[in-house]
């Protein structure tokens, strides 16, 4: 098995696809708006990559967080609010917020099961910090990372709850980038003492069995190097300060933000100590290189993307118990806003 993510290009495998994946097995698939066109086709496009390798339990992954980063949107699937809707309601009422985070996130799983999906990557932990580029903004829970933390395991309960595994991103925190790695590389000028700040929420929830990097630089750790390419931030950080050991993700291989070919990228994370390299765009001839340069898995990774898919399960239709906790959360942050304008 390669340890490597890879994306499909359209709603169904083309013949290269198929016999590619076949041949290069990697860990898992990650999909996006191009792949699901409705719920029928979307199974049925899940159902073929199980079948493919054989696996009942196969890491096919998604970006489903809700408000502007969802993959699955309304009319065919139910529409989800951005984490800022959580950390308004938790100004009002921490109980009912966490509530109905958790409400949200298993409604959400409920939906992703029965579209055979396993892993969301969901949520992020970043801390959001005044003046930061917004792209984690309204994504964020909020600035103050034990409430960050707190909404932040409601949707990972929430998650398992419905069949699915959740991913806290970004690792060790995104919330001072002041520009946007999808194309350039942030600098976090911040001390370590700060740093504290940013790392608490992904410290609080160490224990979960998936993480994904950053690609931002952070000098008071490592002058050199982003986190995801970083064997100091990964060792020190990642795996030490925050004490997370689960299955390490990058966030994608294709972002601007990073140097080098594709294949290069690929091999110097995984050489840094991440576990499984996220490569989105689906182009066969980056695929095949990151084949080229990495390993085949180690026995570590692949016990912790065991344990990571060990509680996902594969629902038939998606259940009526979704729309009653869609109609629980929607109640719970109706009347917060009523509290708020009172």
């Amino acid at each position: 098995m390669i340890p490597a993510i890879f994306g499909c290009s359209g709603p169904t495998l083309t013949a290269d696809e198929r016999a590619f994946f076949k041949e290069a097995d990697p860990a898992g698939y990650i999909l996006f708006g191009r792949n699901c066109v409705d719920p029928v086709q979307l199974r049925a496009l899940t159902d073929d990559l199980r079948d493919l390798h054989g696996r009942d339990r196969l890491l096919i992954s998604i970006d489903q967080e809700g408000g502007r980063v969802a993959r699955l949107r309304p009319p065919n699937w139910a529409a989800y609010p951005a984490g800022e809707a959580f950390d308004r309601l938790f100004d009002l009422a921490p109980a009912s917020a966490i509530e109905a985070a958790r409400a949200s996130a298993k409604a959400m799983a409920l939906e992703l099961s029965a579209m055979g999906i396993t892993v969301d990557y969901h949520p992020p932990l970043d801390v959001r910090q005044p003046g930061a580029h917004d792209v984690i903004g309204d994504r964020s829970l909020g600035s103050n990372p034990m409430q960050v933390a707190a909404i932040g395991r409601a949707i990972l309960d929430g998650l398992t709850a419905g069949g699915v595994t959740g991913c806290v991103k970004h690792m060790p925190g995104h919330g001072r980038s002041m520009v946007d790695t999808h194309k350039e590389m942030p600098t976090v000028h911040a001390s370590a003492e700060e740093l504290e700040h940013d790392i608490a929420p992904f410290r609080s929830l160490s224990s979960v069995l998936i993480g994904m990097t950053g690609h931002l630089k952070f000098p008071v750790w490592d002058a050199d190097h982003p986190a995801t390419l970083s064997e100091t931030i990964i060792r020190d950080v990642i795996r030490g300060a925050i004490g997370f050991d689960g299955l390490l993700l990058t966030d994608d291989i294709d972002m601007e933000a990073l140097d080098g070919t594709i294949p290069e990228r690929s091999a110097r994370a995984h050489a840094a100590g991440c576990d499984i390299i996220l490569n989105c765009w689906a182009k066969m001839d980056h695929m095949v290189s990151i084949c080229d340069v990495l390993p085949t898995m180690g026995e570590l990774t692949k016990e912790r993307l065991d344990r990571a898919l060990s509680a996902t399960r594969i629902a038939d239709t998606i259940p009526q118990e979704r729309d009653e906790l869609l109609a629980k959360r929607d109640a719970l942050l109706a009347t917060a806003m009523g509290e708020a304008a009172g």
